[in-house]
């Protein structure tokens, strides 16, 4: 294989697994895959309120050239969502409404750079979502060789292409392909469990005993007081 590709089609998570997985949200994703796959915090949406899943577009590129995000336009499906990582760390903004606005016409409902995101106010006016590590002005230049569908390293979490994505306010994970069916029913299993403990919180019972922590506080030298110690 030459040093730089662009795979044109790969096998994709089943779209229904993918909308699963978007209805059970980022941190139930990550609980339900044995809290894995989360990608760093400082991965963060520009927008608010909005939760998207879809397999990955995986796009390797230098930094500050956004030349290999363009080539894998023409890679896209609906319901795909772009993951951009760089060869070496880049706070440059690397995508912006124009370039949005093409991976839309082919279907992308999201990006998730492990980069820079410019022209934030159209890209919200647009409703088009966007996870990144920086909000940055500076533009990026079209000169440099990358790869588009390969597998790809997104602030420190490996990527292949057709791997979910999962994407909220909590952030972005990814469930390799292969896992995607049995993350999405132990997430489920976890959310029809967590609904029981909201009924019982809301009620007004005690996490404390509905956890039995008590035995654990006491194990770990905490004790009780009526009133401050004077």
């Amino acid at each position: 294989m030459t040093a730089h590709v662009i795979v044109r089609d790969f096998e994709r998570v089943d779209p229904a697994l993918a909308e699963g997985l978007a209805a059970l949200g980022v941190s139930t994703v990550h609980e339900a895959d044995q809290r894995r796959g989360a990608l760093a915090p400082e991965i963060r949406p520009i927008q608010s309120g909005v939760c998207i899943a879809g397999p990955a577009v995986t796009v390797s590129c230098h930094p500050g050239d956004n030349l290999m995000i363009h080539a894998a336009v023409e890679t896209c499906r609906p319901g795909d969502v772009v993951v951009v990582a760089t060869t070496s760390p880049s706070t440059d903004g690397m995508l912006g409404e124009l370039l949005a606005t093409s991976l839309r016409a082919h279907g992308a409902i999201g990006v998730v750079l492990d980069a820079g995101v410019r022209d934030v106010a159209q890209l919200r006016a647009m409703g088009f979502p966007v996870w990144a590590r920086a909000i940055s002005p500076r533009g990026t230049v079209k000169a440099s060789p990358g790869s588009v569908n390969v597998p790809v390293v997104c602030a420190g979490q490996v990527v292949y292409p057709g791997d979910a994505i999962v994407a909220d306010d909590d952030g972005v994970v990814v469930v390799p392909r292969a896992r995607a069916a049995a993350v999405l029913e132990a997430g489920r299993r976890r959310e029809a469990a967590e609904a029981g403990k909201r009924e019982r919180l809301a009620a007004g019972e005690l996490g404390v005993d509905m956890y039995n922590l008590r035995p654990l506080l006491a194990e770990l030298g905490v004790s009780y007081l009526d009133r401050p110690p004077t």
